[in-house]
């Protein structure tokens, strides 16, 4: 791809930008949060039009309309939303677009053959008869890769393809990947996420604020020297925190159950306290019972049986609005955000009935639009047209600033915080930390929910470790080893005595 320009409404995406891919290696694309990289490779795999540069492959200029002048030219992408059909088989997901048709009906012998043959080859264990709405992320990828493989794909392109997955899945998906390029597969991998980078890319192009700021071989380069590439800054890729003394309780969780399918609950008489002034951190792999959890606390899931208490009043029965703590949700399109609105009215959805924003019954726009421009400088929310933009137009790592920015603003004494790095570039996550760290030693209570082993070691003041619904274990980060908490996960061992807190 030579000298690439994309200009879209107040912004350019990508300015003047040469990628060159060689055959049998992962390149990396490595950028902050709206740096332009999914907009490349959406121009590479034709869903953008470039307003300038060439692509040729094999030195040949090529011509990419759309998705279908891709695939004929052997290009094929992975994207950070899958784009399966949840009511197909996994089968009929892999042929959509390419099917085997004789005399109008619909021939799926040969091809279960050949994609029972390629999960074989390729080690990617997938069962064809199943439907995509039932089986896991992690197992949705495999089936978006084999997708790319039945059409014979030659260049993979993978978008933050880890952002989704647990550390077990990651390392699966490692595998494959160098299972791939060992048969002679090219493969463009977007990512932020320096350890994955030194772990398997062969050379990285690093994109800032639309610009490509250099390319480089991955084994001679540290992630201190990436990161600062990526963000034009020194960036401290430890979180510094000072030891704090825990003060009094702001939210006890008392034998709460929450039912599932087959009599089996999601949570399962889970007790435990927050107070102010420290992180408490759930850790466990993805499908656990968290997400359930997080619900059940938030009034958004019926609870079996058990107590919630805020700042020593029962809140188990009230709406979610009178629960009254913030809230950053795991799914930011589900429950985060209202796409279609404008990011002014985004960043004011759990205030915009206060006196501030409105005045009989009447919203103050300016008022809000106000407070929103304070909210994008602070927060560096990048966005094409300011509070006005629409905030679909976002990328997804410039989306869950926003909802990090409203609700840490928001006044209550509790804050849960699910994934709230998911997504995010290593200077994004610097910030997002620093304020976390900002909002315990202010005396509020924070609660975490992450997947990723190194923020919930680097992060937590205590760590409750959750599996099959259970609170297997309630640890201090420094007397825990990764192996440790590995073992809590996984179910393979279980804390024996109950932690007395201070």
């Amino acid at each position: 791809m030579a000298g690439i320009t994309k200009v879209f409404p107040g912004i350019v995406a990508n300015d003047d930008i040469t990628l060159q891919l060689k055959k049998g290696e992962i390149h990396a694309l490595l950028g902050e949060n709206g740096a332009g990289k999914s907009t490349l490779m959406s121009i590479l795999f034709g869903l953008y039009q470039a307003e300038k540069g060439v692509i040729r492959k094999n030195g040949e200029e090529v011509r990419i309309h759309g998705p279908n002048d891709a695939k004929k030219l052997g290009i094929g992408m992975v994207h950070q939303h899958f784009k399966l059909v949840h009511n197909l088989t996994v089968l009929e997901n892999i042929i959509l677009g390419a099917e085997t048709v004789k005399y109008g009906i619909l021939k799926l012998d040969n091809a279960r053959k050949q994609v029972i043959e390629l999960s074989k080859r390729y080690k990617l264990d997938i069962d064809p008869g199943a439907l995509i709405s039932d089986i896991t992320v992690g197992m949705q990828q495999r089936v978006e890769i084999l997708k790319m493989l039945y059409r014979e794909n030659e260049i993979l392109i993978f978008d933050e393809p880890t952002a989704v997955l647990t550390p077990q899945e990651i390392d699966e998906l490692m595998h494959i990947m160098k299972n791939l390029v060992a048969e002679g597969k090219s493969i463009l991998f977007i990512t932020h996420k320096l350890d994955e980078i030194k772990k398997i890319a062969d050379r990285c192009t690093v994109l800032r604020k639309g610009k490509c700021i250099g390319t480089v071989d991955v084994a001679s380069v540290s992630k201190e020297d990436l990161s600062e590439m990526m963000v034009g800054r020194k960036v401290n890729l430890s979180v510094e925190k000072s030891e704090k003394q825990a003060g009094d309780v702001i939210l006890k969780v008392e034998n709460l159950t929450v039912g599932g399918k087959a009599g089996r609950a999601h949570v399962n008489n889970a007790s435990f306290e927050v107070r102010s002034g420290e992180i408490v951190c759930i850790a466990g792999i993805d499908g656990n019972g968290q997400q359930e959890l997080v619900l059940a606390l938030a009034g958004m899931l019926e609870t079996s049986c058990g107590r919630i208490f805020l700042d020593g009043k029962e809140i188990t029965h009230n709406d979610i609005r009178a629960r009254g703590f913030a809230h950053i949700p795991e799914d930011r399109h589900k429950h985060g955000l209202v796409l279609d609105y404008t990011l002014a009215f985004n960043l004011v959805l759990q205030n915009y009935f206060t006196p501030r924003f409105q005045k009989g019954g009447f919203l103050k726009f300016s008022e809000i639009n106000k407070f929103a421009d304070n909210m994008i400088e602070t927060f560096d929310i990048r966005c094409g047209k300011g509070s006005q933009t629409i905030t679909r137009s976002m990328s997804g790592g410039n989306q869950q600033k926003a909802i990090v920015a409203r609700e840490i603003t928001r006044d209550s004494s509790l804050l849960v915080a699910v994934q709230p790095t998911r997504g995010l570039d290593v200077g994004a996550c610097e910030y997002i930390h620093k304020q976390l760290v900002a909002q315990r030693d202010r005396g509020r209570g924070v609660l975490l929910v992450s997947l990723e082993l190194d923020e919930v070691m680097d992060v937590s003041d205590r760590i409750l470790v959750v599996f099959e619904g259970e609170i297997v274990a309630d640890v201090r980060p420094k007397e825990a080893t990764y192996q440790d908490l590995g073992l809590y996960m996984s179910g393979s061992a279980r804390q024996t005595e109950k932690r007395e807190i201070a």
